[in-house]
């Protein structure tokens, strides 16, 4: 029996919904260790980014193993940072950050956390011509997952469009072997993309409770698109019950939420949690 125990939290705004601290600390508990898992609610606290360099260092001080991190400091954390996976290096996002012998390293388990998800989801869809909304910290991060699971061609929209052109540049070079573009501006130019393509994948906050809606006018839709949402609160978004109302395969945000946290966890305690499990007690969370 391991009875180590660990302390780690979740640094974001709005985070008060979040399943993340339940997942982690019912799968720390069957793993046998005391897992203590905080929420620091930057909304709740009336902070900002600009108080990441403060609560970094506080957590540190009190000890805490990790943090994981989200909307809207997955990319403002990173010079706060002393080393970078990899991945977090190439994405340009870090949600999880491991906080060992006085180093905080930076870790992006997005990109494998929605890769596994789409995998279990969306096994069999063609990847010829994808659309992706959102080129921010959690979009960067979707974009390489879709291109490494083959994505031929990916139009990478953003309300940013100088930050859609930046993120389609830097997939452009490291998947020389397919094309990836920005979108132009406008509801026309995403509605002639998303006419030829096979799927969408939607990568900004709108839809979640905080800021509920859809990001898209829901006529720009059709049949023949996969959708895939990142948004996992709530489960059935605005634009998942839209696509599904015109008969469209859809993935929602849940599987991505349980594989990032699997990958987290493992980066945290070096133990291997067991991802069925912590899904099982996902959809029972769901439920409540």
């Amino acid at each position: 029996m391991n009875t180590k125990s660990y302390l780690v939290g979740l640094i974001g705004s709005g985070i008060g919904g979040s399943l993340t601290p339940a997942m982690h600390e019912e799968e720390g508990s069957r793993l046998g260790l005391h897992y203590v898992y905080r929420r620091i609610d930057l909304a709740a606290l009336e902070l900002g980014p600009d108080a990441l360099p403060d609560l970094l260092q506080a957590a540190e001080r009190m000890g805490f193993n990790g943090l994981n991190v989200t909307y809207p400091c997955k990319q403002s954390v990173i010079p706060l940072l002393d080393e970078l996976s990899d991945d977090a290096r190439a994405l340009g996002a870090v949600n999880t950050v491991l906080l060992k012998d006085g180093k905080r390293i930076g870790h992006n388990t997005d990109w494998s956390g929605f890769a596994r998800a789409f995998q279990r989801g969306l096994p069999d869809v063609s990847l010829e011509r994808v659309v992706q909304l959102g080129a921010g910290g959690a979009g960067a991060a979707v974009a390489h997952a879709a291109l490494t699971m083959g994505a031929k061609t990916l139009t990478v929209f953003d309300v940013d469009a100088t930050r859609a052109a930046s993120l389609a540049d830097e997939l452009q070079k490291r998947f020389p072997q397919s094309t990836v573009e920005p979108g132009a501006s406008g509801n026309a130019a995403l509605g002639e993309a998303l006419a030829a393509a096979n799927g969408l994948i939607h990568c900004t906050p709108t839809g979640m409770e905080k800021l509920p809606g859809l990001p898209l006018p829901a006529e720009l839709l059709h049949r023949d698109l996969w959708v895939a949402d990142i948004v996992y609160f709530p489960i059935r978004t605005a634009l998942l019950q839209a696509a599904e109302a015109l008969g469209c395969r859809t993935l929602s945000g849940g599987g991505m939420a349980v594989y990032q946290a699997v990958d987290a966890m493992r980066i945290f305690t070096g133990l291997e949690p067991d991802a069925e499990r912590v899904y099982t007690h996902f959809q029972s969370l769901l439920q409540r």
